[in-house]
């Protein structure tokens, strides 16, 4: 068998491992989608008639806040994921099944793959429980077939990306306390976006930050594919981010699990 064959087979091992899991624990998944179901939720029926108001459309009010609220919530359900798999990624470092891993004769990069798109299936199963409940209380998109094709590309490549970002994490950090919070700014970056208000509303300063942070052009992409609205440079941005935080996280990942001593 080739490396590249093995590498694969050892990779779809992993991540049956990794499924299992997420099937016998599945409060993990859930995690994924119950924060920004709450948020959705309360940011929709508490301050959606209001914000919506605000946007300057035709009708304003709720309806329309979900339309805008919606694409950001499905980026923040992603970046909650991160911290699930860090923590995921930490309990094998320090329970020593790496270790047991390290002394069988299967590929390296298999355990990091495993992980990895095992995190991906998870998120877009959370993701789907987002969309369910965003189109319940009034999210009514404009989008066609290529239109959600397109949109569930963007939304795996973000996953991608942030899952090899957060196995990188889960890999550095010293113990399963720590990698639950190594992920939390990640949480954060979309309430400092364009997720909850546009930002021209912003003050100055944190307007520059909210339009050059990585998460803005990701959710200005979706939020263009979902509503119609123009996207402009957002898809280039949003794309070369990903590519970016994917390559990063790879390489960190990598380093530290050729590093560190599994327990």
């Amino acid at each position: 068998m080739t490396t590249l064959a093995s590498t694969i087979g050892d990779s779809r091992t992993m991540l049956r491992r990794n499924l299992k899991h997420a099937v016998r624990y599945p409060v993990l998944t859930l995690m994924v989608a119950g924060i920004p179901i709450v948020l959705l939720l309360l940011f929709v029926y508490v301050f959606g008639g209001t914000l919506g108001a605000g946007l300057g459309g035709v009708s304003g009010g709720r309806a329309e806040y979900a339309d805008f609220l919606t694409p950001g919530m499905l980026v923040l359900a992603i970046a909650s994921a991160a911290q699930g798999t860090a923590i995921t990624v930490a309990m094998d470092m320090n329970e020593g099944i790496i270790a047991r891993f390290r002394t069988m004769s299967i590929a390296r990069a298999s355990v990091l793959t495993g992980h990895v798109v095992g995190a991906v299936v998870q998120t877009m199963i959370g993701l789907a429980f987002v969309v369910a409940v965003a189109l319940l209380i009034g999210f009514r998109p404009d989008a066609g077939a290529l239109e959600w094709l397109a949109v569930a590309g963007v939304l795996v490549l973000v996953s991608f990306a942030l899952s090899w970002l957060s196995v990188a994490m889960g890999l550095a950090a010293k113990s399963v306390e720590g990698a639950s919070n190594l992920p939390m700014p990640l949480v954060l970056l979309p309430f400092l976006g364009s997720g909850f208000v546009p930002t021209e509303s912003m003050p100055a300063g944190l307007r520059w930050f909210a339009e050059y942070q990585p998460f803005t052009p990701m959710i200005d992409t979706l939020r263009g594919l979902l509503t119609g609205s123009a996207i402009g440079s957002s898809a280039v941005q949003a794309v070369a981010w990903c590519a970016a935080i994917a390559l990063a996280g790879y390489l960190w990942a990598r380093s530290s699990y050729d590093r560190r001593p599994a327990r």
